[in-house]
């Protein structure tokens, strides 16, 4: 009896420490995957803001934007697409770092979702050309329209929710963002001005849940804007280029 009772007391401090080790590694794991993810979704963007702007620099036309070689406009949507679209996924990758506990795990999240919307920069090179004012109009009363529907609130939500992969979590955003992104086209994809206007609404849209008396209002400013624009194309600065 005292030699079982001898080793009890000798195996269970053991097994504490052995329990303590652990969960000192798993708390280092975790906080190095949060590092990484925040590096990921506000570190990389802000370097992907000064490559975007610099891309842009001598290319902004208005509605008559073209969208130079093929390579130049990956290279240059890709890094919008970090800039804009990284900075609002941060709780999602956050939340998936510590799901998995593995740094490693970070960048494979972040590049399928990126490369969600890297196939939908490349539907936008196949179709965007220089277009009309009148058509740049129509389009943004599209997206206006488009932000008072259901299936805008749906993917709002989604784009929201835990994900369980990078390439899920794109689709989701991609229909959240769906009219903002299309009223950048319309309006000229090289304009930095509208950019960081889409870009501020695309990170509100992510981060917060939607409120009626904020969007309503905002979906009808964007249809405005479009009747504006139809109606008189000159009152809107940058959209046509300069004589």
């Amino acid at each position: 009896m005292r030699v079982a009772g001898t080793t009890a007391l000798v195996t269970c401090p053991n097994r504490g420490i052995g329990k303590a080790r652990g969960s000192g590694v798993t708390t280092k794991s975790s906080a190095a995957a949060t590092a990484a993810a925040l590096t990921a979704t506000l570190g990389l963007p802000a370097v992907a803001w000064v490559t975007a702007i610099r891309l842009m620099n001598g290319m902004d036309m208005g509605v008559a934007t073209g969208l130079g070689s093929f390579g130049f406009f990956v290279a240059l949507w890709v890094s919008m697409m970090a800039a804009m679209m990284l900075p609002g996924a941060t709780p999602a990758v956050v939340r998936y770092a510590h799901s998995r506990g593995r740094v490693r795990a970070v960048p494979t999240f972040v590049a399928s979702y990126l490369a969600v919307w890297t196939l939908v920069g490349l539907v936008v090179y196949a179709l965007d050309r220089p277009h009309e004012t009148m058509a740049a109009g129509a389009l943004v009363i599209a997206a206006g329209v488009y932000e008072l529907s259901p299936l805008k609130n749906h993917f709002r939500r989604r784009c929201r929710e835990r994900a369980q992969s990078g390439f899920v979590l794109g689709l989701s955003c991609v229909g959240s963002s769906f009219g903002l992104m299309l009223m950048l086209v319309a309006l000229g994809v090289m304009s930095f001005a509208w950019m960081s206007v889409v870009a501020v609404l695309v990170i509100v849209q992510k981060l917060l849940p939607a409120h009626a008396p904020i969007d309503v209002p905002l979906a009808l400013a964007i249809v405005g804007l479009g009747i504006l624009i139809v109606i008189a194309p000159s009152s809107v600065s940058g959209l046509t280029p300069p004589m």
